[in-house]
């Protein structure tokens, strides 16, 4: 090591700007920050604030206290997952000569299915925000045209077409088109027209004080009409889901779904695949996006 007196502070704070510099989503840099510091916080109970004194020991240590604080696998294999990304880091700066961390096996688990709406539900969901333009208008673009809820957010007034909308470049993500179905235009339309308050924001979804809706004000209103639909543990990207698996089994290109969605790779979109429970008839659907 160059410095016999690194900190594990001045270490974390390093590999945040490195993962700054290279570009990393926001909500990456966020996770591996909390998780790194986590561990930081756990050497510090121990005394351990130099990079150099901490040992494979005190990382696998780490580990089981995790488990016993009712950390899942999957949490406890994410949380090592960023943990090694920073010891690989440290390493590959000369900060240090030897990865701690490199021997600390991950935890086996199986990797949970995305979870898909029936129609009896997303119908459920439909029924109890009737009565609520704005949320039936967010619900509409997840699940009839597959957005991120950091899109529904961010999405502006300038960037709805006649058809479609356009997603804007952020973070790691490209600019794309995203088609939009009948349902989705009279839902954003009924908004913008009926619904939407004055507001100098170009943001399509504002609050009743002309602010920007962000994207806790959106996850916490949906959550109200999940529990209304009494749609158990139903979860905001669940919308998403459903649109990705029900576009697939109507036999809509898997390439085109994954472009429309704004996956990096396809093997992302094929975990959907086989996910709905009755076979739609593909022989008419070309790639005619499914409407729900």
């Amino acid at each position: 090591m160059t410095d016999n007196t690194y900190s594990t502070a001045k270490g974390l704070l390093k590999f945040v700007e490195h993962l700054t510099a290279e570009g990393k989503s926001t909500n990456t840099i966020v996770a591996y920050r909390g998780d790194v510091s986590q561990l930081v916080s756990y050497l510090k109970s121990l005394s351990v604030t130099d990079l150099t004194k901490i040992s494979s020991g005190q990382i696998e240590d780490f580990k089981k206290n995790l488990s016993k604080g009712g950390y899942t696998a999957k949490s406890i294999s994410r949380k090592l997952n960023s943990i090694k990304n920073f010891f690989g880091f440290l390493v590959n700066e000369g900060i240090l000569t030897d990865d701690p961390s490199k021997d600390i096996k991950h935890p086996k688990y199986e990797n949970d299915k995305p979870r898909v709406f029936k129609p009896i539900e997303y119908m459920a969901l439909r029924d109890a925000c009737r009565n609520d333009i704005r949320a039936t208008a967010i619900v509409e673009l997840m699940l009839q045209a597959g957005l991120r809820i950091s899109e529904i957010a961010n999405l502006e007034i300038g960037e709805i077409g006649s058809n479609d909308i356009t997603i804007s470049a952020y973070e790691s993500h490209d600019e794309r088109k995203v088609p939009l179905n009948l349902s989705a235009k009279r839902a954003l339309r009924a908004y913008i027209e009926e619904e939407r308050y004055e507001t100098k924001s170009k943001k399509v979804f504002v609050t009743k004080t002309g602010r920007p809706l962000l994207v806790r004000n959106i996850r916490s209103l949906l959550n109200r009409y999940f529990n209304k639909a009494e749609i158990k543990s139903g979860k905001v990207n669940d919308l998403r889901n459903t649109f990705i698996a029900y576009q697939l089994e109507a036999g809509v290109p898997i390439d085109v779904v994954s472009k429309i969605v704004g996956h990096k790779r396809i093997s992302t979109t094929e975990k959907y695949l086989g996910l709905t429970e009755k076979k739609e008839d593909k022989e008419e659907k070309g790639i005619k996006l499914k409407e729900l």
